[in-house]
């Protein structure tokens, strides 16, 4: 499989409260593994082939970007691919459009009750997995681990060279893809992440965790946000659903609802309580994940 096409388009979103918006199109990447999840899975790949192993295994939840993006990348690839999906009471109802196309896609689907799945890491019960698929690539939930830095890295760099920013700015769920943007960026701009999700705090340690294990330190030159989480992970409100609306009117770009809208909306309320520097530039990045539209009555707009 060849990778996605390099060079991410940059679109500009306009001057806001004294603060030029850029929007940087990773979703436009590749049109079945968009942004961050095919670069998360593309240094896990080379080293599942290292390992010689040729099923990759891995969790999320009935609505998750990385299983579906999993399946692909093992279709697209020749490989053969097992999700265990958390909640044990879907395994006897229809599935949803996320799950059909993992299947579609090749993926072998097994439903884990959530006291299982919470425990899904410890040795023993990732051993009777394993015992159950057999030999196995195994992913962590979301893609994120340490050979998921070096694919968003990469980022950081071509943007670095594309354009000039003051602040690259992304939305954080497992806090992979802010991780591995730090390291790119090696202490030469600011970064924001943005969590999806309600309770985020303890994103902070894992994210230095996560650097620290992929090259050796940690950095200061970030910060994350975790009051525009909208009500929670996969929580899409009616004001967030009117902003995406209203977005897509005024730009022709289509957010995701558990990931980028967040995010936009996130920064246009950052930049009218005056949170950036006027006169500052803050570049934002479409992580893609518009598959999700389908688990929540399609796109709006």
């Amino acid at each position: 499989m060849h990778p996605p096409t390099p060079d991410v388009l940059i679109t500009p979103l306009g001057e806001h409260h004294g603060v030029r918006l850029l929007l940087a199109r990773d979703e436009l990447t590749h049109p079945e593994l968009p942004g961050n999840k095919w670069r998360k899975l593309k240094h896990n790949l080379q080293e599942a082939d290292r390992q010689g192993l040729n099923t990759l295994l891995t969790f999320g939840g009935a609505y998750s970007n990385h299983l579906a993006a999993v399946a692909a990348a093992g279709r697209l690839t020749g490989r053969r691919t097992v999700g265990f999906v958390r909640g044990e009471e879907l395994a006897g109802r229809p599935l949803n459009p996320t799950l059909v196309r993992a299947r579609a896609d090749g993926m072998t689907l097994h439903f884990l009750d959530r006291e299982t799945y919470r425990r899904k890491h410890e040795p023993a019960v990732l051993a009777a997995l394993l015992h159950e698929t057999g030999p196995a690539y195994v992913l962590p939930e979301g893609g994120t681990n340490s050979l998921a830095l070096p694919g968003c890295a990469e980022l950081a760099r071509e943007l670095l060279t594309r354009t000039d920013f003051d602040v690259l700015a992304v939305a954080c769920g497992t806090g992979g893809t802010l991780a591995g943007l730090l390291s790119g960026l090696n202490g030469q701009r600011q970064a924001l992440g943005v969590a999806a999700l309600k309770g985020a705090d303890f994103l902070r340690a894992d994210i230095n965790q996560l650097t620290q294990q992929a090259t050796g330190r940690t950095y200061t030159n970030w910060e994350l946000r975790t009051d525009y989480h909208g009500g929670g992970y996969a929580k899409l409100g009616p004001e967030l659903r009117q902003f995406i609306v209203d977005f897509r009117q005024r730009h022709g770009i289509l957010l995701d609802p558990i990931y980028t809208g967040k995010l936009l909306r996130g920064l246009f309320d950052l930049a009218a309580k005056g949170h950036f520097r006027r006169g500052s530039t803050v570049l934002a990045v479409h992580t893609g994940g518009l598959q999700a539209w389908a688990g929540v009555g399609g796109a709006p707009g």
